[in-house]
């Protein structure tokens, strides 16, 4: 036991706290670490592949909702516009204040079937005007995504996502993603068939 702040035991033996092993021992699966990126090559083409699904995401999520609520093309190029911002302020704070991970913040695909529920409320068939129905439907969805997110945030500060999380293993949310995605299946693939026939 150290005594007045030094280093050393009884028998004046130097003694030193453990270190912990580094990422690579502790993971073996792991290829690159935090503090180990990849050659510069390797790290354009998965900037580039990270690029592509970052822009697909952000492409497709108004593509499919967008026209359920009423609106056309201008106000699909409004919301692809609102999410590149929105993806762009929050990567930015994510890089300065956040984890700082080497990521690009995007649109998420949890919420579609939340928001699709919402689109197809039967307050907003009451509406003849797409326009007015688009916005009706947008301002629904935002005050239903500022509830959910305030209530994400309270979950997280008070600390039940990390007691939660314990009992979450991949074979219980690989099947939600799955079906949430085949869920989708029948939205998404009569747009690429038409997207390539045209």
């Amino acid at each position: 036991m150290a005594q007045n702040g030094d280093n050393h035991g009884k028998n004046g033996v130097k003694f030193e706290a453990p270190q912990p092993h580094s990422v690579k021992e502790q993971l073996p699966g792991i290829q690159y670490c935090i503090n180990s990126p990849p050659p510069w090559p390797e790290a354009i083409a998965l900037g580039f592949q990270h690029y592509l699904l970052t822009l697909g995401i952000t492409a497709l999520i108004p593509s499919i909702l967008v026209p359920q609520m009423g609106g056309g093309n201008a106000e699909k190029a409004k919301v692809i516009q609102t999410l590149l911002f929105v993806s762009g302020l929050s990567t930015l704070f994510q890089s300065f204040l956040g984890t700082r991970l080497p990521i690009v913040v995007v649109g998420s695909y949890a919420y579609l079937i939340p928001v699709t529920s919402i689109i197809q409320a039967s307050r907003y068939s009451s509406y003849t005007d797409p326009y007015e129905r688009f916005v009706r439907t947008m301002r629904g969805i935002q005050g239903a995504l500022i509830a959910a997110a305030c209530f994400q945030s309270t979950m997280g500060f008070i600390g039940f996502w990390r007691n939660a999380v314990r009992f979450l293993s991949p074979l219980s949310v690989v099947p939600y993603v799955t079906f949430t995605g085949l869920g989708l299946y029948h939205l998404g693939f009569p747009m690429v068939n038409y997207s390539i026939s045209f």
